[in-house]
């Protein structure tokens, strides 16, 4: 359950709407420094021995700004993405089809496999980074103005029709696709455009861009193109459609990132003269072949391959309560919008969270805090099915009451502690048995494994909920509801389908059982890696 997760600002994330795909949001929000530890460090020392004074931030505001803005168009089309499933719940799709479009998250947890080309191959004279930058935001920006022409006719239901889910996943897919190389393109160019003493914002700007973006195209989108919410809040005459649809809002984003691509590509030289008071950190190149030979080299260690199938398996138990749960609290009338809203109070929290955290995450034995609160996660996705099933009693005739939406916020804030807790646990062991000589390169590669073992659970609860679901044909005798086809022949004789057995109840326990299972047999040997050597981490190819 996700409120607006990926405001849990990771890479990966699959970093998703409101109460949706908790580990979606689990993108990694940082920079890949490539084991260049000199570049985080201030240039304080001059070659005759004196310490040099620096200027602070002032003189480079405008590659911060720009950084900051890069991030920003990135996060919009991940935050329309995540808005989809919420729309498209509303219009009563299947679950399956849920999964299909579940589809969308995968990229930033598998940019991995494309990243050295993004490295490697460019144009010299136009610049290392600009070379993919201009041209994907170019495509972001015409994908962004093609939808707006089509996305309501994808969306649009007919009678038996539903909204073409094959066709609006592929479409997305290949946004998200775009924006996790052009986040490959400018993670790269932040460790550039910034000198050694300013480098460490561009982490912040990684944050609090992805942040600000995701919001855009998401909480702030599903709050305008709601009509409810803005005949209540912001209309003095109440109207049938929102203040924004969701054409006018791609259309928008699509002139945006068209003129400001074209800005960028224009008026900012990559290959420009270096201030002179300002060092800027040298970037090694390393070739696609040889990277890609790296990275098979560190997964064919033992300690890591173990660890990244630990890593794969280690969030079975939470793909429930993390990828349904918000879309059964739609299904039950609770209105989008609301849920989108709620991830504005959590904000605050999840800052402030991950600096708590790492006080006790620092130790020799980060993976005991993962361990510990493991099994608090759990439980919160059987509280979580018990929310499912108390909110229709709370619905009254003019919405839900403040305490209910009290209850929701408090059920998210609890998951989010549990949720950090083992997230900044995994951040801090990658970095702590990450060879320091390919850090970049083995840092991605365990993000990206853990990402990755968030995404495929969650797509597959998705599947699972309608064969799981059982439903009976009352008022229509003799006829069944275990189909399609026999669920519309149930309504045409008189009938209605009335659901006996929810999958997502059946999925919520079985979660539950398989997660206890992974901690008591697994969870021990993964803390037992803390006490491996660190030689037993390194990359002798490496060296």
């Amino acid at each position: 359950m996700e409120l607006s997760e990926s405001l849990t600002h990771k890479n990966g994330r699959q970093r998703k709407p409101v109460l949706l795909n908790s580990d979606m949001g689990e993108r990694e929000s940082k920079l890949e420094v490539g084991g260049d530890e000199e570049a985080l460090l201030p240039n304080s020392d001059r070659a005759d021995g004196r310490t040099q004074t620096h200027k602070g931030i002032k003189g480079e505001l405008g590659n911060v700004s720009l950084l900051l803005f890069l991030y920003v168009l990135q996060g919009i089309p991940l935050g329309l993405a995540g808005s989809i499933p919420l729309i498209m719940q509303s219009k009563n799709v299947s679950y399956k089809d849920q999964a299909y479009f579940s589809f969308v998250f995968w990229p930033f947890s598998l940019k991995l496999f494309w990243a050295p080309l993004v490295d490697s191959v460019y144009l010299k004279q136009f610049g290392r980074r600009k070379s993919w930058l201009v041209p994907t935001q170019y495509l972001l920006g015409l994908f962004m103005l093609y939808l707006s022409l089509t996305v309501d006719s994808m969306l649009q239901t007919d009678g038996q029709k539903g909204p073409d889910v094959i066709t609006l996943t592929a479409v997305f897919f290949l946004l998200a696709f775009l924006a996790a190389t052009q986040d490959i393109a400018v993670d790269g160019w932040a460790l550039t455009m910034l000198s050694r003493e300013n480098v460490g914002y561009a982490s912040t700007c990684n944050s609090v861009g992805q942040t600000a973006g995701y919001f855009l195209g998401n909480v702030l989108f599903l709050a305008l193109e709601s009509a409810d919410f803005c005949n209540k809040y912001l209309r003095f005459e109440p109207q049938e459609r929102g203040i924004v649809t969701l054409s006018d809002f791609l259309f928008f984003w699509g002139i945006v990132f068209m003129v400001s691509t074209t800005l960028v590509a224009v008026l900012k030289k990559e290959n420009g003269k270096p201030h002179p008071a300002k060092k800027k950190p040298k970037e090694e190149t390393q070739g696609v072949k040889e990277t890609y030979k790296l990275l098979f080299s560190i997964i064919k260690m033992p300690t890591v391959f173990t660890f990244c199938a630990l890593l794969l398996t280690a969030k079975v138990g939470f793909s429930a309560a993390d990828a349904v749960t918000g879309l059964k609290l739609v299904e039950a009338g609770v209105p989008k919008e609301q849920l989108a809203l709620l991830a504005v109070p959590m904000v605050p929290l999840q800052i402030l969270l991950p600096l708590v955290i790492s006080k006790y995450t620092a130790g020799p034995r980060p993976l005991d805090i993962f361990y510990k609160a493991f099994p608090f996660r759990l439980l919160i996705g059987l509280e979580y099915a018990l929310l499912v099933w108390w909110t229709p009693s709370v619905r009254q005739e003019e919405g839900f009451p403040v305490y209910y939406y009290a209850v929701v916020l408090l059920s998210y804030a609890v998951h989010q502690v549990a949720l950090y807790s083992m997230y900044v646990a995994c951040m801090a062991f990658h970095a702590k048995v990450s060879d320091p000589v390919i850090g970049g390169t083995y840092m991605t590669l365990l993000n990206t494994v853990t990402n990755l073992g968030g995404n495929w659970p969650s797509t597959l609860a998705l599947w699972l909920v309608d064969p799981l679901t059982s439903k009976e044909c009352h008022g229509a005798p003799g006829q069944t509801c275990s189909s399609i086809e026999e669920a519309g022949l149930c309504v045409r004789e008189g009938g209605s389908c009335v659901t006996s057995l929810d999958g997502y109840y059946v999925e919520s326990v079985v979660c539950v059982l398989i997660g206890l299972c992974w901690w008591i047999f697994f969870g021990k040997r993964m803390k037992r890696l803390q006490e491996e050597s660190p030689s037993a981490w390194h990359c002798r190819v490496a060296k």
